[in-house]
Parts: structure tokens; C-alpha cells; sequence
């Protein structure tokens, strides 16, 4: 589902425009970037799922062309685990 179906769909079941739709997911999304920044969060919605910023350390990689050992810097990324409500459904 891209982003313009999931604005399509959410106009439809709330009665709204999509334009409303719109700027209600652009709201979300803002929302839980913004719960993201800080370190260690986590962003959990009770029967969907926890979005969580955890940091990869630096480690050492091998460049796949040349068999080459590269170091792989340190990086913050987005884990999510569903909740027990998603998982049941799907």
C-alpha cells in the first residue's frame, strides 16, 4: 500500500477529504519522528506496535567486489515490533 492509497482509504473510512486525510497522516508521522529524536525512545501504540530508536555500533564489514575489510560507522535506526492486537490480525 503506497501512501496515496493509505490517504485514499482513511478519507473514505472517516468521511473526510483526502486533503484532511493528508494532513492527519502528515501529523502522525511528525509525531513519531518527533518521539524518535530523543535517545533511547520509543514510540508504542497499545495494540498496534513500538517504534524504537536503538543505535548500531561501529563494526568491521567486507566490501563484497574486492574482499576488502571496510569499518562500518556507528548509526541510530528504527526498529518496530507489532503488537499483539496486529499480530492477531494478520
Amino acid at each position: 500500500m503506497t501512501k496515496a492509497e493509505l490517504i485514499a482509504k482513511m478519507a473514505k473510512d472517516a468521511g473526510i477529504t483526502k486533503v484532511a486525510a493528508g494532513k492527519a497522516l502528515e501529523s502522525f508521522l511528525g509525531g513519531v519522528t518527533g518521539g524518535l529524536k530523543k535517545r533511547n525512545s520509543k514510540v508504542t501504540l497499545v495494540g498496534f506496535g513500538t517504534f524504537r530508536k536503538v543505535y548500531r555500533k561501529t563494526r568491521m564489514g567486507r566490501n563484497p567486489q574486492t574482499g576488502e575489510k571496510i569499518k562500518i560507522k556507528g548509526s541510530n535506526t528504527v526498529t518496530f515490533k507489532a503488537g499483539k492486537g496486529l499480530q492477531s490480525k494478520i
